[in-house]
This record gives structure tokens, C-alpha cells and sequence, in this order.
């Protein structure tokens, strides 16, 4: 299936409990990292959505939700699995950040590059508050054996 902007995608956490569907602002164009403490430890690639496009289909109650630092950034676990599911972004707080390896038929080695976001320097704390934009500090590759 192609994703483009505005195609609704199917999504769960490891164990399932946590089923919800996403609408993409576009595709899976939006992939990226971020090596902030907390995202450098996940290690997750995460693609966007709109606070919108976001549905939970079940499992809400089951949903647990951390957050550090500055406490914009909301950060969903299942409480079941252990798995990262999805974020309210500190960078954008109307979108959120979404485990592309949660959507059916999606993995992180589906990428053969992924921009990292320097999430250490953050935008919001060089420009004193208002988002100033995010930096990339760098790329992450993969080749899979054999290539």
C-alpha cells in the first residue's frame, strides 16, 4: 500500500492491546530520530501525525504515559508490552510523533536512511522558548548483508 498524505494506516503495540489508527501528514516521508536522552535510550523511528490523526482503538486504559525535563513532550507506552507507541512532540505539540514499527507492514530497516534530529540542542531552548526550528545532526544508514 502507498502512504501518502491523508491515507489512514492500521497500528498496534507488541502485544496488541494498544490498537489505534493513524492519519499520516505524509507518508512515511516524515521519518526521523531524535538523539535527545530519552529518544537516544527508545531508539525508535517515528513518523508524523496530527494531534487528529490520531485515533485509539482500544486499549486507552492500557496506555501509560511518561514525561521528563520540560513535561511538553508526552510520551505513550503500553503498561502490558513495554512498547513506545506514540508522542506529543516538544517541537510541534499539535503533532505527534508515531513508532513507525507499531504500523502494520512497516519496520525500521524499511529505511534505508533516516535524518537525525538534534534533540540534545533543542530548538526550543536555543531560541528561548518558541520553536526555532530543529537541527539535523546527522543521518542513520542501514544496509542490510549482502547489499
Amino acid at each position: 500500500m502507498a502512504m501518502t498524505r491523508g491515507t489512514v494506516v492500521q497500528a498496534a503495540c507488541h502485544c496488541r492491546s494498544v490498537r489505534f489508527e493513524i492519519e499520516l501528514t505524509d507518508g512515511l516521508n516524515t521519518a526521523l530520530r531524535c538523539d535527545c536522552s530519552f529518544c537516544r535510550m527508545r531508539g525508535a523511528v517515528a513518523v508524523s501525525a496530527e494531534l487528529d490523526g490520531l485515533k485509539i482503538v482500544s486499549g486507552q486504559d492500557t496506555l501509560t504515559e511518561y514525561q521528563f525535563n520540560t513535561k511538553v513532550a508526552r510520551h505513550y507506552f503500553c503498561s502490558v508490552c513495554g512498547i513506545y507507541t506514540h508522542h506529543q512532540r516538544r517541537s510541534n505539540p499539535r503533532q505527534f510523533g508515531v513508532n513507525a514499527a507499531c504500523i502494520e507492514g512497516v519496520s525500521p530497516f524499511d529505511f534505508a536512511e533516516v535524518p537525525v534530529v538534534d534533540g540534545i540542542n533543542h530548538a526550543s531552548d536555543r531560541s528561548g522558548g518558541a520553536s526555532g526550528g530543529s537541527r539535523i545532526a546527522g543521518v542513520l544508514r542501514y544496509h542490510a548483508a549482502g547489499d
